[in-house]
């Protein structure tokens, strides 16, 4: 389900985080579906619950998932993920365009990897 590298700089919640992301963004996950525990997950992988915790908490807080007391934690629908994290992700992409360009990154070489990544030739 989550590959966690110990190696990677970046935290195990946002590793956590970015690749439950990918699980929907791919539809791996679908709207409706119960993710594992808070307990089960952390179990699963290894790790702390409070780390699970915090990701599941910052990914409720972005929409992709929520929580309904009693009974679990569940795979949010698509449009209630996309206003802000479109913007957001926009934002992000325009700031790496720009920084391409500046290094003299050919236009085309850029609209070919957006149409190999759209297509799925290209890890995302």
């Amino acid at each position: 389900m989550i590959q966690l590298n110990y190696r990677d700089a970046k935290p195990i919640y946002e590793q956590i985080k970015e690749g439950l992301r990918k699980l929907v963004a791919k539809r791996a996950l679908n709207a409706g579906d119960k993710l594992p525990s808070v307990r089960e997950l952390a179990s699963q992988l290894a790790i702390n619950p409070n780390t699970i915790q915090r990701a599941y908490r910052d990914l409720e807080s972005e929409g992709y998932i929520y929580t309904i007391v009693g009974k679990g934690t569940f795979v949010a629908k698509r449009e209630n993920i996309y206003d802000d994290r479109q913007k957001e992700l926009l934002d992000e992409f325009d700031g790496l365009v720009t920084e391409l360009v500046y290094l003299d990154v050919p236009k085309e070489d850029l609209c070919d990897r957006i149409e190999k990544v759209a297509e799925g030739r290209v890890e995302a």
